[in-house]
């Protein structure tokens, strides 16, 4: 999932600055399943400006939160928030970097704050309520000749033929040796998997122009 961390409440209340109403705007997708940005988190976010605005500025604040399906989905911003938004001054997004742009594109007229800081790609350890980056979006996987363990996220320096001469005992320099090294991780996959030839196999530099950005796929139904 789409990692995101909650700004603190007085950087929100200063980027929302003398605006009078705010619609506040949770996102059902990444940001709810995290619970950073779902309806409950939308009614509590109503609730902290409302007391930070009456406490900071001695001001009233009009607020209504809602969510919808996925910010990053152009049709479902459009469809959604067409019936509302137009009674707010500034949109308060509680979902990623992308759904703060999706709904800036569909309403040019509104300023789209973001409530949240997109952090990374990663995997949530329900149990303990960790989270890992596992994923960098590189646009070039390995993860088979890899043994399901992502080099460029994973690993402090992003090595593709590793490890290097910082680990100690399996364990990384970055950090102090508090974390695993990801080319050890790789290598006790690989063993577990008899495909140890897959770790001794030599990858190229890493070539930028499959990433070129801005990314984009598009589809081959036109219309």
């Amino acid at each position: 999932m789409i990692v995101l961390e909650q700004k603190p409440l007085e950087e929100i209340l200063n980027l929302l600055g003398d605006a009078e109403s705010v619609l506040i705007v949770g996102c059902d997708g990444c940001a709810g399943i995290y619970q950073v940005g779902g309806q409950k988190q939308a009614e509590t976010m109503k609730t902290l400006l409302e007391m930070g605005k009456k406490l900071r500025d001695n001001k009233a604040l009009k607020v209504k939160p809602v969510t919808i399906l996925r910010q990053c989905d152009l049709r479902v911003v459009s469809t959604s928030l067409r019936p509302l938004i137009g009674d707010y001054q500034k949109v308060l997004s509680l979902a990623c970097g992308v759904g703060v742009q999706t709904i800036a594109q569909a309403f040019a007229d509104k300023i789209v704050v973001p409530a949240n800081d997109t952090k990374f790609i990663g995997m949530q350890d329900r149990e303990l309520g960790n989270l890992y980056e596992y994923c960098r979006a590189c646009g070039n996987c390995v993860l088979y000749e890899t043994g399901g363990i992502c080099p460029v996220a994973r690993c402090a320096k992003s090595i593709k033929n590793g490890p290097c001469g910082g680990q100690t005992k399996g364990k990384c320099e970055v950090g102090n040796y508090t974390r695993d090294c990801a080319w050890v991780l790789i290598w006790k996959s690989l063993k577990e998997r008899g495909m140890l030839d897959s770790y001794a196999k030599f990858r190229a530099p890493e070539d930028y122009s499959i990433k070129a950005q801005p990314g984009e796929i598009k589809s081959e139904v036109e219309g």
